[in-house]
């Protein structure tokens, strides 16, 4: 496993919202504790000796800074809170027309209802169609079409007035 392969797993771990991650494999035994007071992460990694050679120990510890949200960030935070957030429910790609050469599902302005297809997302050579939970009017869409998503990251803003 090389330090790449860390890095990702470490930022994997931080979005996932879990305190702590052990993962063992035959070479390397890692722990992940994330989530105390002050946003930090510390991670262990330890390389387990084959035969007699000497035991080494790596240590990686990055410091995520807690986010101080400027003033211009609250305010469109403020903007944003009477909007209902539509997340995706699984990781893949994101698509916003059922084929290339069809429309678009919904455009900004777009008025939907509850069990309107929003979007497609690809997940393992399937096309999952992403059904609206919430009736309402598509304010933004908030990734770009044949982009990567991930689990509960938000795709569009609705205004359910």
């Amino acid at each position: 496993m090389d330090l790449k392969e860390i890095q990702n797993l470490i930022k994997f771990v931080a979005k996932s919202g879990a305190s702590e991650v052990k993962l063992e494999m035959e070479d390397v035994k890692i722990t992940i504790k994330t989530g105390d007071a002050k946003g930090e992460t510390t991670t262990l990694v330890q390389q387990i000796p084959m035969g007699g050679m000497p035991q080494q120990h790596t240590a990686v510890a990055p410091i995520a800074q807690a986010a101080v949200p400027t003033a211009a960030e609250a305010q469109v935070a403020d903007e944003n809170a009477k909007f209902i957030i539509i997340k995706s429910p699984i990781i893949g790609t994101f698509y916003r027309k059922p084929a290339p050469d069809k429309p678009l599902f919904v455009e900004i302005g777009s008025t939907i209802s509850e069990g309107d297809v929003l979007c497609v997302i690809e997940a393992m050579k399937l096309f999952n169609e992403i059904e609206s939970e919430v009736s309402g009017k598509i304010v933004k869409v908030l990734v770009d079409d044949s982009s990567p998503v991930e689990f509960d990251q938000p795709l569009f803003l609705v205004d359910p007035s």
